[in-house]
């Protein structure tokens, strides 16, 4: 089982650093409302990730693979998702000059605990809404649970720690931003970052919403 758990874990560590959605989120809420909003938001898509986990070991996700209606309201629900947060930094991006004064949902805020609470809903849903996730996890952590293991326990297990992988890398992304984040708080550098952020939302949205099925997007 030991042998399992180090082969998983090398697997979840190499997609963990593939840059991708969560990584860009994580990496402009840092630098826009600091590293410690930074980090509760990649707490939340940590969090998607063992619901997520849990629901495949249980059984649940199952349902997303069975049933194409399921899959395709999800799939629609979060294109949807995403390409509002695009939309709507995007909009910000246009609008504001100078500091945000009010939450825009996904890290701007001027308040501390609002601001985090923010991000973490936002890294949350954006990981809860994307079916490609529970697919993942449903292909993925049957191929590494073994013969006579406990099925639902050991799938946690795996899925406790790409989880964990998932806290380790934002925490190095969180640190880094907070070094030059001075730097990359300039009104223009800010505006920038949001558009940036904001192409890769819409990007992934509509990629959710456009793709042909469930077989395409393993």
């Amino acid at each position: 089982m030991l042998a399992a758990a180090l082969a998983f874990a090398a697997a979840a560590a190499l997609l963990t650093i593939t840059p991708g959605l969560d990584t860009m989120f994580v990496v402009r809420t840092s630098i826009a409302s600091g590293p410690r909003v930074g980090m509760v938001g990649g707490l939340g898509v940590c969090l998607g990730t063992l619901v997520w986990a849990t629901a495949s070991a249980a059984g649940v996700t199952a349902v997303l693979v069975a049933s194409q209606a399921a899959y395709d309201t999800l799939r629609i629900a979060g294109a949807a998702y995403l390409t509002f947060v695009g939309v709507r930094l995007l909009w910000h991006s246009r609008k504001n000059a100078t500091p945000h004064t009010a939450s825009d949902g996904v890290g701007w805020s001027p308040g501390q605990s609002s601001s985090c609470f923010d991000a973490f809903r936002t890294g949350l849903l954006t990981n809860l809404l994307n079916p490609k996730v529970g697919v993942f996890y449903i292909t993925l952590l049957p191929q590494f649970v073994p013969r006579h293991a406990p099925v639902f326990a050991f799938s946690l297990l795996l899925a406790s720690i790409h989880a964990l992988e998932g806290v380790a890398w934002f925490g190095v992304l969180t640190s880094a931003t907070a070094r030059v984040r001075r730097l990359l708080t300039r009104d223009a550098v800010k505006r920038w970052l949001d558009r940036v952020t904001a192409g890769v939302f819409i990007a992934f949205g509509a990629r959710l919403a456009l793709e042909g099925g469930r077989l395409a997007s393993r």
